[in-house]
């Protein structure tokens, strides 16, 4: 006789899982709050549809938050191995200039989405829509929109983390996790931008700029990109990537310091060189017909260096390497493309099974791990649901 598998969520992580349990072996049902599945999935897909990243699986691995966490689950199933089952539904990929890895031209979210639904049909997969979870009964006993409760052999939960609510990733749940003394933590904004209180003369100049081919880093951490001038502060894979680094430095010191560099390209000898060098009588042509800074670049310079320092070329150079800024916030959850916090990792085991719940288990956004945007974030997910079908197959 089949054992029962529900699947609570409708996202990446839930879905390769119900697409990949042997349905000789199980008989899954996927529970999804709104009326259709992946929509979050789908409005992701709307800023630059990458799935995964082409780097080496050692570097692929270092980019998570903790990153011994995940480790298992993206060496069983690697992003090699995601670009090769996705092809097998009819989801060819290409590397980009980025070595991101995007679906062919033409292929959109809604199209993989499809393909991926379509091997769910074809396992025999039941979907459940507009059912809510609202906790649990009795000892194991799952209840959905108050009134209706589910006996299952394995529970799966893939509730998303707090961001993005119109898609239905709440994190609404959590409170109900926390009843049963499941260790949680609080979710906290992650891919998001970050406050700068920048001087009203010159967001008003450059409101909107971007900053093109820079690094910033905070702590230890560096990160080449670029980034988006705000009204609110600073945005884009540039200062994204940094989110674990800023978070530390905003929880503990209740403001972060980041530093720009705005010519990667140079070293300071080089770039002091081509400063003394110039023919230029302006400091400001020099940066920008030499150094090639753009306005807002510039701008930068001028607004948070003294006169003194702007026209002393050694001093210029080290600021033009090493720019300070201060970071005083974050954005709401709501506004962050994910989410840290959810369910503690000491609270589930190598398969993701909650340690004093078994045959529950949780995977995706909903546990407390980070990644940058790029394809790590879908990555994890269809790693985790891939390790643990394997888990689930192997049990029976």
């Amino acid at each position: 006789m089949k054992k029962s598998v529900s699947i609570i969520g409708g996202g990446p992580a839930a879905l390769i899982l119900a697409a990949l349990l042997d349905c000789e072996k199980f008989k899954v049902t996927v529970y999804e709050k709104n009326k259709t599945l992946g929509r979050k999935f789908l409005v992701a897909g709307k800023g630059g549809f990458n799935l995964t990243h082409s780097e080496p699986i050692a570097e692929l691995i270092a980019r998570y938050t903790p990153p011994h966490f995940l480790e298992k689950a993206l060496l069983d199933f690697d992003n090699e191995d995601f670009r090769q089952w996705i092809d097998t539904i009819g989801i060819p990929t290409y590397i980009g200039s980025s070595k991101r890895v995007y679906p062919e031209s033409g292929i959109k979210p809604i199209t993989v989405l499809n393909a991926i639904l379509a091997v769910l049909t074809k396992q025999g997969v039941a979907i459940q829509y507009q059912h809510t979870w609202t906790g649990w009964r009795n000892k194991d006993d799952i209840v959905f929109n108050t009134d209706t409760a589910i006996k299952s052999d394995y529970t799966i939960f893939a509730l998303g983390g707090g961001s993005w609510k119109i898609t239905g990733s709440d994190g609404a749940w959590l409170d109900l996790f926390a009843r049963k003394n499941i260790p949680i933590v609080a979710f906290q904004s992650s891919n998001c931008a970050y406050r700068v209180n920048w001087p009203e003369d010159f967001i008003l100049e450059h409101e909107g700029s971007p900053l093109k081919n820079i690094a910033i880093s905070c702590l230890n951490k560096r990160q080449k990109g670029e980034a988006v001038i705000t009204r609110f502060g600073l945005e884009g894979n540039a200062i994204y990537a940094l989110s674990p680094h800023i978070r530390e430095e905003l929880e503990s010191q209740q403001k972060a310091t980041i530093f720009l560099d705005l010519k990667p390209t140079l070293c300071h000898e080089d770039l002091l060189d081509k400063i003394r060098k110039s023919t230029f009588k302006k400091t400001s042509e020099t940066l920008q017909k030499e150094v090639k800074l753009s306005p807002a670049q510039i701008g930068l310079l001028k607004k948070y260096l003294s006169k003194e320092i702007y026209l002393n070329p050694e001093l210029l150079a080290q600021n033009i390497k090493k720019l300070s800024l201060e970071i005083t916030g974050a954005a709401l959850l709501n506004d962050a493309i994910s989410t840290t916090g959810g369910i503690q990792l000491n609270a589930v085991d190598e398969n993701f099974q909650l340690k004093d719940k078994k045959s529950n288990y949780c995977i995706g956004e909903m546990l407390d791990w980070d990644a940058p945007t790029g394809g790590y974030l879908l990555q994890a997910c269809f790693s985790m649901g891939m390790h643990l079908a394997r888990h689930l197959n192997s049990l029976s």
